[in-house]
């Protein structure tokens, strides 16, 4: 089946991975539903121009009035970011039915590699992956995240999963899915807020040189899935274990008092997770995406480098 001729691709971009040249994909959720406006279109902005100073072109990937968007223009980033949470969250089982009613998707880990490989883009950076939710052995709930990362060819770099889920369970399921775990420069799984969170990675590579031969080596073999390189939030904005704890403690049993399930969850636990830290989980989580922007794009130079 083709799919393209739901996909538009921004000309820069279009030109930038026909001539071979680095590109790094970004998601949207992050704007229209990570943190409140003007924040959210100004931090999107940045992390744009932060990959363009470390030498690659940024795709922000979204649907817009059902069309598929590998890049988008300063004033689609405008639109989601007023839009805000009324935009809907867009995972794999939403796409066929936004975009056939011409509805507009703010894209999830899912989503962005979805999209980003139809563009032909292979790296993509992110805050943090879904996973597996915490009590899933009863409520089943696992993000499609670690489903995509088994099927899709693109190298997701992010800062972990997020620490409101259930990380030893969200590393065997990707163990299982054959999905390799990549910490830069560090064996340990990073938390998402934190550097440290008691579990082992599969590799240790230290390098964007390092971390391009690998996925390169993955795609020449002809590996269906992705790779996911685990990027620590720099020290100076790393937050205390214990209050991070403390308040994804109380936010998980507040969204089960509240009936708080399925997509709906990983939103309201953030909101949550920021009001009891005072703003500074928020703040942590845009230096980290910003870190992981500079990674994706000095390993997308690298990937070209290569060639």
């Amino acid at each position: 089946m083709n799919f393209n001729k739901y996909l538009d691709v921004a000309p820069e971009v279009a030109q930038a991975v026909a001539a071979g040249r680095p590109v790094v994909a970004l998601e949207s959720t992050i704007i229209s539903h990570g943190m409140p406006y003007p924040q959210n279109v100004e931090t999107a902005l940045r992390v744009e121009a932060i990959i363009r100073e470390n030498g690659a072109v940024p795709a922000t990937i979204a649907i817009i009035n059902g069309r598929l968007k590998a890049g988008c223009t300063k004033e689609e980033i405008e639109y989601l970011g007023k839009q805000g949470p009324k935009v809907n969250k867009a995972s794999r089982r939403d796409l066929a039915v936004l975009v056939s009613k011409g509805a507009d998707g703010a894209t999830t880990v899912t989503t962005t590699m979805i999209i980003a490989h139809m563009a032909g883009i292979k790296i993509f950076a992110t805050g943090g992956i879904g996973g597996v939710h915490r009590g899933a052995e009863t409520t089943m709930d696992i993000s499609a995240d670690l489903e995509e990362l088994a099927h899709t060819p693109v190298m997701v770099v992010c800062a972990g999963a997020k620490s409101i889920l259930d990380l030893g369970l969200t590393l065997e399921y990707l163990e299982t899915h054959g999905v390799p775990v990549i910490g830069y420069g560090t064996k340990e799984l990073p938390a998402f807020y934190t550097r440290k969170s008691g579990f082992s990675v599969d590799y240790r590579l230290d390098t964007p040189e390092e971390l391009a031969a690998a996925f390169r080596t993955s795609l020449a073999l002809g590996f269906e899935g992705g790779m996911l390189v685990t990027n620590p939030i720099p020290e100076e904005f790393s937050m205390d274990p214990a209050v991070i704890n403390r308040a994804i403690d109380a936010a998980l049993a507040e969204a089960k008092e509240q009936g708080i399930h399925g997509k709906e969850t990983t939103p309201f636990l953030l909101a949550k997770v920021k009001e009891l830290t005072g703003g500074d989980s928020l703040d942590s989580n845009i230096q980290l995406v910003f870190n992981n922007a500079r990674l994706a794009a000095q390993t997308a130079c690298a990937m070209c480098e290569d060639k």
